[in-house]
């Protein structure tokens, strides 16, 4: 495969070829477990409404020293953002969860799991699993830590691009919900906190943004092969490392969808390329960053909105020369993304809503008389640029700063950081990459020694995919469907007990989308519900014309069993003597039309007859009566 692609820097299309430019990419995938209760307790694994939640508490979260007596980096600029956090609690949050108690031993469920997937992917378990602290000071875990526990090391997976070694395989507790920014803070949900959570870690194998999103895929197909992970939105999370040879590692967070892993990768090897590129030029230039001033006065009468208010507000406006930098701050690094942009997230953490700089004014209000008047009171000259902050003092004072330190770090090229995935494909700022000092030994959790002697492996999805089609007869794209669909575990028990591979295939793939199509709600239908329905037509109480019908019934009313929804739709199985008279009953009515047409007119009156028959009867047996009852009369 060529390693030479279009991609997007600098405001124009340009080949990278990744080769020369020394691309080297890692991918982190972090899947939920589908357990009945989470890591550290015994509260359940369902997500709730916010609006469910029946309390709230607020915390304070400062981060500690590690064992050594060290602050990792990117938790200490992580709490200079001062912060309330604000977590809504439910009728089933424990103590565990709001860190008033300590966590009780790992779940063993989730431990057999990730065992599971470490065999698919010829991983070593561990002797003894110790779990660890690793601290979150953004709000996200209650303790101000994540638990987390090394299960398996050194895997590998195949591409059509050669082997990606997998370096480590983690069973984690899953962060809280984020619910919103508040005034104060944030506000998040616990629902969420403590499911089990796998976290897989490549090694920096992968060459080209194609095989990251082959890799991403293979993984992905391995997890949903043992049938015990969770499917949906927000299930399933992408991190992904990306550097290049004259660049620096860059951990991108948060990719939601599979489908973007290459995106991103092309656009941030564009992005370091593009920034290496602007070292250079900053250097033929001898550019250097300032130090922050005070520019109030140069804007005492201005008539721009933003600056304005946060002047009448008591508030200042703070600058800093960019020397050298004239063009280069408004410079695009990445698709409607420049240096500016870089600068601006770093401000925005401290509280500010961005920068303004001499690249882009004139405009925002801002006059041609006011941009010369702030180049003379920081001293610029033609080749320099000027960055300013307009709120309250502190804040402003803060953010400049860290967009001075930015727009240094732009002098030595790319700075190993941790950014946050876009959903245009493009990434901006988080924090800093966390060190060795973010982990230490979680004391309150005693070690296991994971046994992978009496867990099974797992049927990939590929083979079932095949013995769908071979022991049930499923067609290859219905056996595809069962075999990669959410329900497939549920496909798995209902046949085992004896349910019609083929009507428990489609019901589960075909009816149910068109229900939900139909704005049926089928969320509300449980497992037991439509094991139950299926078992009914088994057993000759249904028709199988009649699945879609209950299966309605239960999803406006779940809390009735499926007998009882039946009974009360009556949609219980017609005799033969019943569906004769229904059947009698039609072709009467269209006397005329099957005189006229005879056996032509069998495709209008099936339908009406079986709407005469509301579900209570099996199609082929109303077709073989129909057919009859036409023959006498054609």
């Amino acid at each position: 495969m060529s390693t030479r692609e279009t991609a997007s820097g600098s405001g124009a299309e340009s080949d990278l070829d990744y080769d020369d430019l020394g691309l080297v990419a890692g991918l982190e995938i972090h899947q939920q477990l589908d357990t009945a209760t989470k890591l550290f307790c015994q509260c359940p694994t369902e997500i709730r409404e916010p609006e469910a939640a029946d309390r709230t508490f607020t915390r304070y979260l400062h981060p500690t020293r590690s064992e050594l007596g060290e602050i990792d980096e990117a938790a200490l600029e992580e709490s200079r953002v001062d912060r309330e956090f604000e977590y809504l609690a439910y009728d089933s949050t424990c103590l565990v969860e709001e860190d008033d108690e300590p966590p009780h031993e790992l779940d063993a469920e989730a431990l057999e799991t990730v065992l599971e997937i470490a065999q698919l992917m010829d991983m070593s378990p561990v002797d003894q699993a110790h779990v660890m602290r690793k601290i979150v000071v953004d709000g996200s875990n209650t303790s101000g830590f994540q638990r987390s526990t090394l299960i398996a090391t050194d895997g590998e997976i195949e591409t059509s691009e050669g082997a990606v070694g997998i370096e480590d395989l983690m069973l984690e507790e899953e962060s809280a919900q984020r619910v919103e920014e508040t005034d104060d803070g944030v506000r998040y949900s616990l629902d969420r906190l403590g499911i089990p959570l796998v976290e897989i870690g490549t090694k920096p194998d992968i060459s080209t943004p194609e095989q990251a999103l082959e890799a991403a895929e293979r993984i992905g197909m391995l997890l949903r092969s043992t049938g015990k992970v969770k499917r949906g939105l927000g299930t399933i999370r992408q991190d992904v490392n990306v550097s290049i040879a004259d660049g620096a590692r860059v951990e991108i967070k948060g990719v939601q969808s599979l489908d973007d892993i290459d995106d991103i990768v092309r656009t941030e090897a564009a992005r370091q390329r593009e920034l290496v590129e602007i070292r250079e030029e900053l250097a033929e230039r001898d550019a250097s960053v300032g130090d922050v001033q005070d520019v109030t006065d140069v804007f005492e009468d201005t008539e721009s909105g933003v600056i304005g208010g946060a002047l009448n507000s008591g508030g200042a406006v703070m600058g800093v020369l960019l020397s050298g930098f004239d063009g280069i701050v408004g410079r695009e690094i990445a698709p409607d993304r420049r240096l500016g942009t870089e600068l601006s997230d770093h401000a925005k953490r401290h509280g500010a809503g961005g920068i303004f700089h001499t690249d882009e004014l004139p405009a925002y209000g801002v006059t041609e008389a006011e941009v010369a008047a702030l180049r003379e009171a920081v001293g610029a000259g033609p080749d320099d640029a000027v960055a300013i902050v307009a709120a309250d003092t502190d804040v402003a004072e803060a953010a400049i700063e860290a967009a001075a330190e930015r727009a240094e770090a732009a002098l030595e090229g790319v700075p190993e950081e941790t950014r946050g995935a876009n959903d245009d494909g493009t990434t901006r700022y988080l924090r800093p990459l966390p060190g060795a000092a973010r982990m230490y030994p979680e004391t309150d959790v005693p070690p296991v020694e994971p046994d992978p002697s009496e867990v099974p492996e797992p049927e990939l999805l590929t083979e079932k995919v095949e013995r769908y089609q071979d022991e049930f007869d499923l067609g290859e794209g219905l056996a595809e469907q069962v075999a990669y669909g959410k329900h497939m575990p549920l496909f798995e028990v209902v046949v085992a007990d004896g349910i019609d591979p083929t009507l428990a295939a489609t019901t589960l793939e075909s009816t149910l989308t068109e229900l939900r199509r139909d704005d049926v709600p089928v969320e509300a239908l449980t497992e037991t519900h439509i094991a139950s329905v299926l078992q009914l037509v088994e057993s000759g109480e249904l028709p199988n014309e009649g699945v879609p019908d209950l299966l309605t019934v239960l999803a406006e009313e779940p809390d009735q069993t499926a007998e009882e929804a039946a009974e009360d739709a009556g949609l219980g199985g017609a005799d033969e003597a019943e569906v004769r008279e229904a059947v009698v009953g039609v072709v009467e009515r269209n006397e005329e039309q099957v005189a006229e047409e005879g056996m032509q007119a069998f495709s209008g009156l099936m339908g009406e007859c079986m709407g005469a028959l509301r579900g209570k009867a099996d199609g082929d047996l109303v077709s073989q009566l129909l057919r009859e009852e036409i023959q006498k009369r054609a």
